[in-house]
């Protein structure tokens, strides 16, 4: 599978929360995200791997960080300010592993995979809870709507 990774040069670095000179995208998905953050007018701020959320992984059982893909700062079709952390990730990885007969080293990295996934997403949901956020994965079922869904509720997110 070949991997994709740059920087993104945003035109309306005022809209960028961090470092515009530092934004780097690690899959064409994100990148395609990007861009309709920085275009939109009813995206206020946004971020990318810009702050982190503690988890405890399941793998180990030690606190690690979380740094999700997107924070943003947008304004609804209502006027209302809402704030969303998105993490995009293939469909695929949006649910739990088929069981398998066969328990294969590729199997195992899955479930391990699933597993701090889950941990990552759980403790992204009670962090967003607490402040009264938006928690979002969005798949890339869901990218394809992205330019229609800014500035509405966020609805190609998958419920976990």
């Amino acid at each position: 599978m070949k991997t994709y990774k740059g920087i993104f040069k945003p035109k309306n670095p005022q809209k960028y929360k961090g470092d515009p000179s530092k934004i780097v995208w690690r899959s064409s998905w994100e990148l395609v995200l990007m861009r309709h953050l920085d275009s939109h007018p009813d995206i206020i701020e946004w971020a990318s791997e810009e702050f982190s959320i503690p988890y405890r992984s399941p793998i180990d059982n030690k606190l690690h960080r979380y740094f999700p893909d997107f924070w943003i700062k947008k304004r609804t079709k209502t006027g209302k300010i809402e704030v969303d952390v998105i993490e995009v990730k293939p469909n695929s990885q949006t649910k739990p592993p088929k069981i398998r007969r066969r328990i294969t080293p590729s199997y195992i990295n899955e479930v391990k995979t699933w597993g701090v996934n889950e941990a990552k997403w759980a403790a992204a949901r009670e962090f967003c809870e607490d402040r009264k956020w938006n928690f979002v994965i969005m798949d890339e079922l869901g990218l394809v709507r992205v330019p229609f869904l800014i500035g509405e509720s966020w609805i190609c997110h998958v419920n976990l």
